[in-house]
């Protein structure tokens, strides 16, 4: 979460007509496009937020409008740099850092024609957010796609290509530290990062930062009177001047304490002074926190009951998004409610609106859609205080489940929209409240697509509680479907493997070997395709070990017929044919022909892969057998086909050939014209070499003219 934007949140009737503050929003996944130029535009993972009040900030800006000027270390030499500038902005959260990037940003944007990539280094619950993440995210805006559960090395080397040769800015906000930062900075010296940080970047090479302190005087009496008014600063300049000395000149307080009095248009200066120092500072906490506290606390108390609550009860929503649904969800109100909490706590400047959220509050009110908001990075950790020290832990668990149980209501409707009109899933969604339908199909995978890191973050939260029954696994069960309704396999690769990574985890916490098995199969087959075959071994192996825990054939068989077919592509060929001859036992033992069938096939194209012509032979022998005992026709003459091929290597060239006119006489009543065309050409070979050639012409001629009629 980012910081409170100096001037943020929406500001007092009064005021309204000047620039209000903001911040930047959550990342969204957003395809780049072209543009009239030729160049690329590059939309940011987060909208940027209204053009905020920048006050008393103009020397910081001027500096660091001179930082990227200054020659860096590594062009003493006179050769150009290959990474990108890195600007910091150093300060507390409440100082107006996120602010001042913004401001920095909107004055360079005309000089980075490829745009502007925003994201949040630090998560929901404060903790570092995990920079594969973010990673991808940045592709994602890129248009570079990403191979799923891909590690980190991997993401920084696709995003380092995919960043070269732009000229972009790059804008981290709330980094941890130099840890989180350096995967992500591009070997591109015409792009520039922005870093938002409370603490240096050490081991991040020529960093010179920008450290914010407090306003001075009358730049924080300006900032206060922009939600105060000017009257009342007018008529008693020296308290105005002494609650800017209060609040230490931070611009989080300042925007608390004008929100304050903006609520009550009767209250003077003196008030909230007097306020102000009422207030007893935070055990065990630095003097630095003691302004930003004093200003929260005198919010907060004046709060009715239900509406502190909601405010307490905001830190547990996913992704820090809050919309009238998430709100009414953890709360037990309704949507107005809910609404009108959140539109409040904005004018008091304890929430602060998310700009271009439009695709991600689409919530399905009909026509209508709920404003998104978010809590202010600074003050999150005084609200999760509130709610540890208030709230029962029972009360906290209900909490979630009904968001949890809200966010799967809405995914099953959403998923709805892909079926036709008159479906059974359409009736049933149409039974719902209006305001969990969405009104066309588009409307619902606009929703899908801009809430996506929520609903993620969502099952993360699902997972983490470990005490919510089913619910975890339903929310999953249900993006999962949604995901691929929407987006297809392919598209929702990388987020699948991120959901199966999280069933994994529940599956093992509560000994459920049958799930264990399936999410590690699914996860095994992802590492298979994208190369990570060590990984798959380990999984494949594990699912196994599950599979017959559970006792569950299927699982066990695709198991062991996953480990012949990793073997394979690492070219260790017997192994392979040992585990697939251990699938082949489960199956027979099954009755399942066909996959018997496919499964002597393979052992014998592993065995002939190790010259062991004898036993490839019998195993083709044995796979055209079971597939016309299975009556597939085509099957059989494949497998037949395969036998004549092994017999001409082995050197048995008469077998051959009598093999390969067999295959092709059971092609025929097949009626599979390629396959018939590769068995002539291969006759035609043997014919060849047996001294036939006016026959083998016959025989190539007729191969390559069914070639050219079946190209496909």
């Amino acid at each position: 979460m980012t910081d409170q934007a100096v001037g943020g949140g929406q500001l007092p009737p009064e005021a309204r007509d000047r620039p209000a503050g903001g911040a930047t929003a959550a990342p969204s996944r957003r395809a780049s496009g072209p543009r009239r130029d030729g160049a690329v535009t590059v939309p940011a993972p987060s909208t940027p937020p209204p053009a905020a009040r920048i006050a008393g900030r103009r020397r910081e800006l001027k500096a660091l409008r001179a930082d990227i000027e200054r020659t860096g270390l590594d062009t003493l030499t006179g050769r150009r740099g290959a990474r990108s500038r890195v600007l910091l902005i150093a300060g507390r959260p409440g100082s107006g850092r996120t602010a001042l990037a913004e401001a920095l940003l909107r004055e360079l944007a005309a000089d980075y024609p490829d745009g502007v990539l925003r994201t949040t280094l630090t998560g929901r619950d404060g903790e570092p957010a995990a920079t594969e993440v973010i990673a991808r995210e940045l592709l994602d805006a890129l248009g570079t796609a990403a191979p799923p559960g891909a590690p980190l090395d991997e993401l920084s080397e696709l995003l380092r290509g995919a960043l070269a040769g732009r000229r972009a800015l790059l804008f981290l906000d709330d980094a941890p530290g130099a840890e989180q930062v350096e995967p992500l900075l591009p070997d591109a010296p015409d792009c520039l990062v922005v870093v938002v940080s409370q603490g240096p970047l050490t081991g991040i090479p020529d960093v010179r930062p920008c450290t914010l302190g407090g306003l001075d005087t009358a730049a924080a009496v300006e900032l206060l009177a922009s939600y105060a008014g000017p009257t009342r600063i007018t008529v008693d300049p020296t308290t105005a001047e002494a609650i800017a000395e209060e609040c230490a000149g931070q611009p989080a307080a300042l925007v608390l304490a004008g929100g304050w009095l903006a609520a009550r248009p009767k209250s003077s200066l003196a008030d909230l002074h007097q306020a102000l120092a009422a207030v007893p500072p935070p055990d065990g906490q630095s003097t630095a926190v003691r302004p930003l506290y004093r200003a929260f606390r005198i919010v907060y108390d004046a709060l009715p009951q239900t509406a502190a609550r909601i405010l307490r009860l905001t830190v547990m929503a996913p992704g820090g998004l809050l919309d009238a649904h998430t709100v009414s969800a953890l709360a037990g109100c309704t949507l107005a409610t809910a609404g009108t909490a959140l539109h409040e706590f904005t004018e008091m400047g304890l929430l602060r609106p998310v700009a271009g959220q439009e695709e991600a509050t689409a919530v399905p009110d009909g026509a209508a859609g709920h404003p998104a908001y978010r809590l202010p990075g600074c003050l999150a950790p005084l609200v999760r205080t509130l709610l540890e020290d208030t709230e029962r832990a029972a009360d906290i668990q209900l909490a979630r489940a009904r968001m949890l149980q809200r966010t799967v209501r809405l995914l099953v409707s959403c998923r709805a929209m892909t079926e036709p009109p008159g479906s059974p899933a359409r009736q049933k969604v149409a039974a719902l409240p209006r305001s969990l339908r969405f009104p066309s199909r588009d409307a619902a995978a606009g929703w899908l697509r801009g809430r996506r890191d929520v609903l993620l973050d969502a099952a993360r939260i699902a997972v983490a509680d470990g005490e919510l029954d089913t619910l975890d696994r339903r929310l999953m069960a249900a993006l999962t479907r949604t995901l691929l309704a929407h987006q297809g396999p392919e598209a929702a690769a990388p987020d699948l493997y991120t959901l199966h990574g999280l069933l994994l985890e529940v599956a093992t916490r509560r000994r459920l070997p049958r799930e264990q098995a399936a999410a590690l199969l699914n996860l095994a087959d992802v590492d298979a395709r994208t190369g990570r075959t060590e990984a798959a071994l380990t999984r494949y192996r594990g699912a196994l070990e599950a599979a017959r825990a559970a006792g569950d054939e299927p699982a066990t068989g695709r198991a062991l017929e996953s480990l012949g077919g990793t073997y394979a592509a690492l070219e260790d060929w017997q192994r392979s044919a040992d585990w697939y001859g251990r699938a082949l036992e489960l199956r027979l033992g099954r009755g399942e022909r066909a996959d018997a069938a496919r499964l002597h096939g393979r052992i014998g194209s592993a065995c002939a892969r190790t010259g062991r012509w004898e036993e490839a032979i019998k195993a083709w022998r044995a796979a055209a057998r079971t597939y016309r005992r299975a009556g597939d026709t085509a099957g059989q003459a494949r497998a037949t086909g395969e036998l004549a091929h092994v017999l001409e290597c082995a050197g048995a060239h008469e077998e051959a050939l009598r093999t390969a006119q067999e295959a092709l006489e059971t092609v025929r009543m097949a009626d599979e014209p390629r396959l018939e065309a590769v068995l002539r050409l291969r006759i035609a070979d043997g014919l060849e070499r047996l001294g036939d050639p006016a026959a083998a012409r016959l025989h190539r001629d007729l191969g390559e003219q069914l070639l050219e009629d079946h190209p496909d």
